[in-house]
C-alpha cells in the first residue's frame, strides 16, 4: 500500500518518522552503523516483527540503508542515508525538548 500525502510539508515529514518505534532506532543509528542484533537490545520493548516492519519502512522512505553480507550465519548492517541524516537536527531538538521538561509536569 502506497501513502498518500496532502501537500503539507509538517505531514510528510511526519509520515517518515511516524511512530515511537521509528525515532528511537533513528536515534540509534545516528551514532553509526548498526546490526541487527544490536538495535534489538538498544530499542527496548520493541518485538522482532515490529523492528523488521519498521527498518523495511526506513528503507523504503529512503531514510536508512541496509546492507547484507554474503556471509554464513547472515550479517546485516542498518546505517542512515544522507536523507536519514538530515533528521538528526529534529530528533536533536526532540532531546533537548524532553530534556527540558521530562521532570516538570
Amino acid at each position: 500500500m502506497s501513502k498518500v500525502y496532502t501537500e503539507c510539508p509538517v505531514e510528510y515529514t511526519a509520515s517518515m518518522i511516524a511512530n515511537k518505534w521509528k525515532i528511537l532506532i533513528l536515534r540509534d543509528l545516528l551514532t553509526g552503523t548498526k546490526r541487527y542484533n544490536e538495535l534489538t537490545r538498544s530499542v527496548v520493548g520493541i518485538s522482532a516483527k515490529v523492528l523488521t516492519e519498521n527498518l523495511r519502512e526506513l528503507e523504503s522512505d529512503g531514510i536508512i540503508s541496509r546492507k547484507v553480507y554474503p556471509v554464513v550465519p547472515p550479517k546485516v548492517e542498518y546505517s542512515l542515508t544522507k536523507k536519514g541524516n538530515e533528521l538528526k537536527p529534529i530528533i536533536n531538538l526532540m532531546k533537548e525538548f524532553g530534556i527540558k521538561y521530562k521532570d516538570k509536569k
